[in-house]
């Protein structure tokens, strides 16, 4: 599957001055902020695996801030000096895709190509650095099927014997489960049955067991899975397999919205290292907060959704929503408001004016602030506050470094992803 565009050269910040600082990043598994080593055998290698959209929808301002938050992890990767291997799937088959088309009389094939397309324009109208990898579930069948069927041989999988040909994850089989949500079993029990589990099936060795292969359902669509039968994964193995297929047995990040915490990191992390013998799957767990409007969050069965293609389609800058985004915290559920993003819009407009002056306070203060505050834990608050203040003294005509304000301006471009 075809990405988007990276972000164009003419405009693209250069390379800046100094050296990039180590990044460090909240971890869920271990409940605090711990540096990120990139675990490649290439010490300067660091991989990341960011779950992607199940494309029955347009791109809202859920999706734009986790996907900023990991773009932040990758440019402050890349500005340390590591190669960056950033691999991210697209589910593009599953109930809530199908569900939709049939309501709505579409091919789901359609619909997944049309929102998929629509979410690679919003990721290049908000400058997201793009995957090395942009990987499809559909495409990633075949190796998918494979893994599971060395599970069964392996005992950590079993067939239902219900006459579906389902076939489920044995828990037992990973002694570890949970180590990373922290969460107890009522609380699992709870979170699987909101988040596309199935605790209440009869039959199951475990109610908390997920789905690794779902039989041919009449009216579904269904592929050949060899030994398993015709039919189609299950939504965690999809994930585990094509971040070890492409980033090997461990990996630096896992990413993703809060609610993917459990049941859905937390699964695909158990099939990750019961297939690979090694763990922990991901160094750093990490996860980015909701975004609510109106007190709740925003999710399309509330039908409270902020669209990025409505912002643009609206004359929305994109660089002023994504400064909205990074205002607060990246782990804080947090509100969207028309107050957040007139702020926003100011505050672009004047990191624009003062990119314009002729001279500012120093330039390398400014950037090495900005660095050290996003390497902690990508505190961007910090470092959007850092700029206001080297803004409202280059606009006061205080400091005389004619430098600075070009270099404040590649700082915000390559480090926060906004074009000024």
């Amino acid at each position: 599957m075809d990405s988007w565009s990276a972000p164009s050269t003419d405009d693209a910040a250069p390379h800046l001055p100094g050296a990039g600082v180590p990044l460090a990043l909240y971890d869920s598994a271990r409940r605090g902020v711990h540096p990120t080593r990139p675990s490649n055998a290439r010490a300067t290698q660091a991989t990341m695996y960011v779950c992607g959209i199940t494309p029955y929808d347009a791109t809202h301002l859920g999706h734009a801030a986790t996907m900023i938050t990991f773009d932040l992890v990758n440019r402050m990767w890349a500005d340390a000096g590591h190669t960056v291997q950033y691999v991210q799937n697209v589910t593009d088959i599953d109930d809530p895709l199908l569900e939709r088309a049939e309501r709505d009389g579409e091919d789901w094939k359609v619909l997944a190509m049309r929102e998929t397309a629509l979410f690679r324009e919003d990721m290049e109208a908000l400058r997201i650095v793009p995957p090395n990898h942009y990987v499809g579930a559909v495409e990633s069948i075949p190796a998918i099927a494979s893994r599971i069927v060395t599970l069964l041989q392996n005992g950590a999988a079993y067939r239902m014997v219900d006459g579906t040909q389902d076939v489920y994850f044995d828990l037992s089989a990973a002694p570890a489960f949970g180590y990373e949500s922290n969460l107890d079993r009522e609380r699992m029990l709870l979170f699987s049955a909101e988040r596309g589990g199935d605790p209440q099936r009869p039959g199951k060795r475990d109610a908390l067991d997920p789905l690794l292969w779902r039989g041919v359902r009449p009216g579904e669509p269904a592929w050949d899975g060899g030994a398993l039968g015709p039919g189609r994964p299950g939504w965690h193995i999809e994930c585990a397999v094509i971040a070890l297929d492409l980033l090997g047995h461990t990996i630096d990040v896992q990413g993703g919205g809060n609610d993917l915490l459990f049941p859905h990191h937390e699964c695909s992390a158990a099939h990750a290292e019961v297939l690979t013998g090694e763990a922990p799957f991901a160094a750093h767990y990490v996860h980015a907060g909701m975004i609510g409007l109106n007190g709740e969050k925003m999710s399309k069965s509330r039908g409270n959704l902020v669209f990025v293609s409505r912002l643009r389609a609206d004359r929305v800058d994109p660089m002023a929503v994504r400064l909205a985004l990074l205002s607060e915290h990246y782990r804080l559920d947090r509100p969207w408001t028309d107050e957040l993003l007139k702020t926003a819009e100011n505050r672009l407009a004047r990191w624009r004016s003062a990119a314009s002056a002729t001279a500012g306070p120093s330039g390398v203060a400014l950037l090495s602030g900005v660095r050290e505050r996003l390497a902690n834990d990508l505190d961007a608050p910090a470092a959007l506050a850092l700029v206001d203040a080297w803004a409202d003294d280059a606009l006061t005509w205080l400091g005389n470094d004619t430098t600075a304000p070009a270099l404040m301006a590649s700082a915000v471009n390559r480090l926060l992803g906004v074009r000024l």
